[in-house]
């Protein structure tokens, strides 16, 4: 049976209003920290204060992060609570940042959109790419539909290598199969969750297995990738390029060695923008604070153990 649960919305930003409407709109009341049964944590740039909140809300079961990647708030997550974030919410975007990158790689863009005279052919064709991807999530999921026009030959790499729903076609490999995986692509994704088995996942080694050809987008987190390593291989052109829509460090300080190399796409986080975001967070919420009343499961479950 459907009930009216006590959401919390916290704290005072100007994201406040909008989610407070999404909890109404999902049939939830919203009341005091102190007094509810739910937390939507509304402002992402103040993760130190959500240790007060959670200490005065004793009656508090779930709590709604509202990004994907939550390790700011590791340090709070905990197995008497349920606990979701956004995992999955901006996969659309995220993953169109991912495909402008290759395509705009792989086509030779940061080639000629710099040149100031005509020059001579470059690229290859996306459409029949080997493609390898670095995380089964829902930015995968994604990318796949967006990918499906242009039939690649595509590799999944994720923790447990079962097959990817709705993806009969995908091969898909276990963390062993990270070498062999590389090794083909005509360009490698990075959207894999941040966890100390993935932080510097691409370092110089797994760079040296790519085709020098290849293309390497990273549109998870900037620790995947060891900086200094893409750096050397950039500059020596032991892949193609690298499109970057995170860095290590973050943001990417001015005169950083990763500014002025000619193949590197950088973007400053923006795969996911707040207009693009709001709306898609939102509908999250509003459709999480129903399933807590309806005792159903929620979207977005964080594995308190594992930190994603």
């Amino acid at each position: 049976m459907t009930r009216q649960p006590l959401v919390a919305v916290e704290p005072e930003c100007w994201r406040r209003d909008d989610l407070a409407a999404a909890v109404s709109a999902g049939g939830g009341v919203v009341a005091p920290a102190a007094n509810a049964e739910g937390l939507i944590w509304a402002d992402p740039q103040n993760p130190d204060l959500l240790g007060a909140v959670l200490e005065g809300a004793p009656g508090l079961r779930w709590i709604q992060l509202p990004y994907a990647g939550i390790e700011p708030y590791l340090r709070f997550l905990d197995g008497e609570r349920l606990w979701t974030c956004g995992k999955g919410v901006y996969a659309e975007p995220v993953a169109e940042m991912a495909l402008s990158m290759m395509l705009a790689g792989m086509r030779g863009l940061t080639t000629y959109m710099p040149a100031r005279s005509w020059l001579g052919p470059e690229g290859r064709n996306l459409g029949g790419a080997a493609i390898t991807i670095l995380g089964g999530g829902g930015i995968t999921t994604e990318l796949l539909k967006l990918l499906a026009p242009f039939e690649c030959d595509v590799t999944v790499l994720r923790r447990h290598p079962e097959p990817l729903a709705g993806a009969p076609d995908v091969r898909v490999v276990g963390p062993g199969g990270l070498h062999p995986a590389l090794a083909g692509a005509d360009a490698v994704v990075v959207a894999l969750a941040l966890t100390a088995e993935t932080r510097g996942i691409i370092d110089a080694e797994a760079l040296a297995r790519m085709p020098q050809h290849c293309w390497l987008v990273n549109v998870a987190r900037g620790e995947h990738v060891v900086t200094d390593d893409l750096v050397a291989a950039l500059g020596a052109r032991v892949i193609a390029g690298a499109g970057l829509d995170v860095t290590d460090p973050e943001p990417l300080p001015d005169g950083h060695p990763l500014w002025n190399l000619p193949n590197c796409i950088i973007t400053p986080h923006v795969g996911n923008t707040p207009e693009m975001g709001m709306a898609l967070l939102d509908r999250r919420v509003t459709e999480n604070v129903r399933r807590f009343g309806a005792g159903e499961t929620l979207l977005g479950p964080v594995n308190t153990a594992l930190g994603y």
